[in-house]
């Protein structure tokens, strides 16, 4: 049996039907993946992942890269909690990001599994980094070609939702292109986010904030994203080098629980 595939918007998302992934067969796990590189983020309802079929469909991605940020899942330590408390007015994710930019190698994927959700909202938002780079002008183009821009996991040290409290977890600032070749496709793909990007190599912060703030927004821009409504039971699988991800709060007052494994990647050129 195949996927069957469902595009959520023209430029980004995928709807996967008709398969289990804790029984895929290796023809099955490789439709899975082919159908994640080529929209960037794709959905599946009705998966009901327990730990353990978690973290199996994790490894056949790849090395797990535990989050050194999050508190790990009780017995679990590979699966980060992405909880969200009733009394909370922000959330984490809350703002447009890739996640582990800051790595030397970052993420290739992100595994969410939704375990708990609030009566309404708590939607996530994907915006895709190929889509942006195909419709950057030719000028802009050339000159973000010979860039690399520095990431750093700074912002956690400033979280208001309990993250970063744990000083030994920071690391030393990395340099990626902001322009990528994506290591599997080659296909191109714009690489800054608003959380975790402070400025250009060689230039300061200062000079880079213009130029920043345009692409953060150029970027994300609705005609570039898809919104992945969560169900009981769901699974979203992204990757982190072909999109960013936005965690919408508009659940206050609600509980929130989803369980995220993030599947290590490789150097970026």
């Amino acid at each position: 049996m195949e996927w069957v595939t469902e595009k959520l918007t023209g430029h980004v998302g995928a709807f996967l039907t008709g398969q289990q992934l804790n029984s895929l067969t290796d023809a099955g796990f490789n439709g899975l993946r082919n159908a994640l590189f080529e929209h960037g983020v794709v959905v599946m309802p009705d998966q009901y992942l327990d730990p353990e079929a978690h973290i199996d469909l994790a490894k056949r991605f790849g090395e797990i890269d535990v989050n050194r940020f999050f508190n790990p899942v009780d017995g679990y330590p590979e699966i980060a909690e992405v909880r969200t408390k009733p009394e909370m007015t922000q959330v984490i994710g809350g703002t447009w990001h890739s996640d582990h930019s800051y790595d030397p190698a970052p993420a290739m994927c992100s595994i969410l599994s939704a375990r708990a959700l609030p009566p309404y909202g708590g939607d996530t938002q994907f915006a895709s980094m190929v889509a942006a780079a195909d419709a950057l002008s030719p000028g802009l183009r050339r000159m973000l070609e010979g860039l690399r821009a520095c990431h750093t996991d700074a912002s956690f040290g400033q979280s208001k939702v309990g993250l970063g409290g744990e000083p030994t977890a920071h690391r030393e600032p990395v340099f990626h292109p902001v322009l990528i070749r994506h290591p599997q496709t080659g296909v191109q793909a714009l690489y800054v986010n608003g959380d975790f990007t402070t400025h250009f190599e060689g230039w300061s912060a200062e000079e880079s904030a213009p130029l920043l703030d345009y692409l953060y927004r150029f970027a994300t821009q609705p005609v570039f994203t898809c919104r992945v409504r969560w169900a009981p039971g769901m699974v979203a699988i992204w990757d982190n080098r072909l999109v960013q991800h936005y965690a919408t709060a508009d659940y206050s007052g609600h509980a929130r629980l989803m369980h995220r494994i993030t599947v290590a990647g490789q150097p970026l050129n």
